[in-house]
């Protein structure tokens, strides 16, 4: 065997010239005009307009715009089921119950609403409550500090 005898297992692929001749011609196969037809055209990515958009001010942080949630919502159903008549309700048993989280808990952002019924005695102790959450309480028998 010698070098000048040696031949490839495969054939070797020319890339394909596209404009010259052949059945690539005119358009070359990019229909007309346009930016697509043209030379190194790329699309502008759409997402890249949305952010620029967006204005960029000091001392705001990315989702300055979302909007802040205030307080979580703990209904008289929610109370119902997690206690027994006679419990105390504070931030710290409602931490403990898993109806709110300790960072809520800190926060103080917990108050009650008038969402289902309340069929127990209750004492509630630091925590707000809307003023229909108050009488519903107040109806069971409990009561607000």
């Amino acid at each position: 065997m010698q070098t000048h005898t040696l031949k490839a297992k495969t054939k070797r692929t020319k890339h394909v010239q596209v404009g010259r001749g052949g059945k690539r011609g005119k358009t070359s196969g990019r229909g007309t005009k346009g930016q697509k037809a043209r030379a190194g055209a790329k699309l502008r990515p759409e997402m890249r307009d949305i952010i620029k958009k967006i204005p960029k001010l000091r001392g705001r942080g990315k989702n300055s715009n979302l909007p802040v949630k205030n307080s979580v919502a703990i209904t008289l159903g929610m109370l119902d089921k997690a206690f027994e008549a006679g419990n105390e309700v504070t931030m710290e048993t409602l931490k403990q119950k898993s109806l709110i989280t300790a960072v809520e808990a800190r926060a103080r952002s917990a108050k009650i609403v008038a969402t289902g019924t309340l069929s127990k005695k209750l004492s509630i102790v630091g925590v707000p409550a809307s003023s229909g959450a108050k009488e519903a309480i107040e109806k069971a028998g409990g009561s607000l500090k």
